[in-house]
């Protein structure tokens, strides 16, 4: 009899918890039907008009035209990409605080920091992947800036002037610092790291205060074609549609071949069903053909995911990269 009791109370503790998560996933999808029902806030880590920045305004204004809602951007830049990622991981999980970064903040500040008030590895839910991006090698074209046409005149200005050469980047463990380390390491080119605050350290580039810089094409399309930087070579594995005439470093003897990637991020147990939804109107955003059009012009591939192979790639980014970071020494507090 004691045994019948115990399976009667086990039974009713299972339908009763049955019944508790049916009705938790029928609210859950009832509030995903309604989402949106306020205005969505995408917050960008760096500065405006960076790549962040000027893809995270690309999806809002799409958005806020297909869902007839209010989608701003406010930029929260600092602390290598941390403040961003720290506001958005401490929001409510609600679906209505959106974290837009970049690789390194994800991938690499987890490595580069002895502690983050926010890890994104563990405490953000990915959402969807916007685009890969290149980075590119360029130099101002500045009269006062020396004449570099190549990556063989760069090399030999910085060995000609070992204490004069400095690259810039937007920030300790972006793509522009790791991409410029590699090229270092790889090159044997001696030169200084100067980290900037986001789209600051392209100024001082044109202004011929840094001799070169890795950047992101899409934050660097328009100078290019305006004259103000020159591009040497592209670090991905094949040439960039946006500037299709620029070399791979591959293909100038340089062995490496590296880049950018920008993502969507929510705070952790923030419902999946407002996950899905997001990563869904997402994809069918980068995958109309004006969006993407507009995209690869300035240098961007965009890259539908789902939630679940977005998640994977984010784990596997940061597994790739942590050791690059360990080895370059770099440290930040």
């Amino acid at each position: 009899m004691k045994q019948i009791n115990a399976i009667y109370r086990l039974s009713a503790l299972f339908l009763l918890s049955f019944a508790a998560h049916s009705a938790h996933a029928q609210t859950t999808a009832a509030s995903a039907d309604k989402y949106p029902e306020k205005p969505i806030r995408f917050i960008v880590s760096f500065t405006a008009g960076g790549t962040t920045d000027i893809l995270a305004r690309e999806v809002a204004a799409q958005l806020t035209t297909k869902w007839n809602a209010t989608v701003v951007v406010e930029n929260k830049a600092g602390a290598a990409g941390n403040l961003g990622t720290e506001y958005v991981g401490r929001a409510a999980p609600d679906g209505y605080t959106i974290l837009v970064n970049s690789f390194g903040p994800i991938a690499i500040n987890p490595s580069l920091f002895a502690k983050l008030p926010v890890n994104p590895q563990k405490e953000l839910q990915p959402i969807a992947l916007i685009a890969e991006v290149p980075t590119v090698l360029v130099v101002p074209t500045i009269a006062s800036a020396p004449v570099i046409n190549s990556i063989a005149d760069l090399s030999k200005f910085a060995k000609a002037n070992p204490d004069k050469v400095s690259y810039g980047s937007t920030g300790i463990g972006t793509a522009a610092h790791m991409t410029g380390y590699l090229y270092s390491a790889r090159t044997g080119l001696n030169a200084l790291h100067i980290p900037y605050k986001g789209a600051e350290a392209t100024r001082d580039l044109v202004a011929g205060r840094l001799q070169y810089m890795f950047a992101t094409v899409p934050s660097v399309t328009q100078l290019i074609k305006g004259g103000q930087l020159k591009p040497l070579a592209i670090s991905t594995k094949i040439r960039s549609r946006a500037l299709p005439d620029t070399p791979t470093l591959k293909e100038l003897g340089v062995d490496m071949a590296t880049g950018s990637w920008f993502g969507f991020f929510a705070p952790k147990g923030t419902p999946m069903a407002i996950v899905q939804k997001l990563n869904k109107e997402m994809n069918e955003i980068l995958q109309s053909p004006e969006v993407n059009a507009r995209l690869v012009a300035q240098g961007a591939e965009p890259i539908p995911m789902s939630v679940d192979e977005f998640s994977s790639f984010v784990r596997t980014e940061y597994e790739t990269w942590a050791p690059i970071v360990k080895a370059s020494g770099a440290r930040a507090e």
